[in-house]
């Protein structure tokens, strides 16, 4: 006995369907049609590619507001986050999409994020895109929201270095004293990259007067470059080989873009490290060379001791009592 399907309900095969990568790629490229075919066919508004997002949130990456629109009137949530809990708005103020965040506010689109989230304004003060920033905070923005490890919107500044946007957060009252779950703060990262201008502007005079003094090892090494992937290595040498050819590096570029931005993500939200609280030394003058020390640390809220033997106590002198001396962990 046959079956009749009736000409109004179209039938689609799981074919018609696309995976995450074929859906990014497409999306990147900004094919409207395409992406107005599939959702005909049945895929979901808020559908997640394999970068970045939903068909909304790349098409605010991109700065492409006919996709955006699409993705939205066929039901797309505007707040939506990602896997690394990014909205389409933070995603635009990354990219410095000053018209593509202001068409997002006009449509609802939320101007915080949550406690504890990477915000949009974390985002613009972060790549530098001062109008951005300027724009999310006149729109009231909340210059002291904190990331996910803790880190605030006036740290992400001093980090990159923009003195101008980190005078511009102190004038609206940025609090300058939070620190992040390393336990540095913005006057931490300004003496570790040597900013002293900036330091001298988010501390106190007397702070930063006893920042100056200490030695320059107490601050610990910058980091101002982050690990590269494979991925990235890759489309470098392709886009190496498109210039050599003349050929347009439009769209692998936009790609390294992506890759990078993923890099500094995984990167500033890094697990925090065991903790040095204090180091223990004890020794005998009896016994000078059965000196052991003891490293108390503090990792995610618990207490833990590490053992070790000490030097020879001519190395540190012979203490007549037991030392307890702090230790600071980078």
């Amino acid at each position: 006995m046959g079956f009749l399907l009736s000409a109004s309900l179209p039938v689609f095969s799981a074919d018609a369907l696309p995976d995450p990568v074929r859906f990014t790629v497409s999306m990147e490229l900004g094919d409207v049609g395409q992406a107005e075919s599939w959702l005909d066919a049945g895929l979901p508004p808020d559908f997640m590619g394999s970068r970045i997002g939903s068909g909304l949130m790349i098409g605010a990456w991109e700065g492409k507001p006919d996709l955006m629109r699409l993705f939205l009137s066929r039901g797309a949530d505007i707040n939506k986050l990602n896997a690394n809990g990014e909205s389409a708005i933070a995603l635009a103020a990354w990219r410095g999409n000053l018209a593509t965040v202001k068409w997002l506010l006009e449509r609802g689109a939320r101007i915080n994020a949550p406690a504890r989230q990477w915000s949009a304004l974390h985002y613009a003060v972060f790549a530098g895109h001062a109008e951005v920033a300027d724009f999310l905070i006149d729109q009231g923005a909340d210059i002291n929201a904190q990331s996910t490890n803790g880190s605030s919107v006036l740290m992400m500044a001093v980090y990159e270095g923009h003195q101008p946007l980190v005078r511009k957060l102190i004038e609206k009252g940025a609090d300058r004293t939070p620190k992040n779950d390393w336990g540095d703060g913005a006057l931490e990262w300004a003496m570790r990259q040597d900013r002293l201008e900036l330091a001298r502007m988010v501390s106190n005079p007397e702070e930063f007067n006893i920042a100056v003094s200490q030695p320059k090892e107490k601050w610990g090494a910058p980091v101002r470059s982050m690990r590269s992937s494979k991925e990235l290595e890759e489309l470098l040498n392709m886009r190496e080989k498109l210039v050599e050819r003349n050929m347009t590096t439009d769209v692998i570029d936009k790609r390294i873009a992506t890759e990078r931005v993923r890099i500094v993500r995984a990167e500033m939200d890094r697990p925090m490290p065991a903790r040095a609280v204090t180091m223990e030394i004890t020794a005998s003058r009896k016994k000078p060379q059965q000196q052991s020390a003891t490293i108390v640390v503090d990792e995610k809220g618990k207490n833990k001791a590490a053992g070790f033997k000490a030097p020879p106590a001519t190395y540190f002198g012979t203490p007549k009592m037991p030392i307890r001396a702090p230790v600071r962990n980078y």
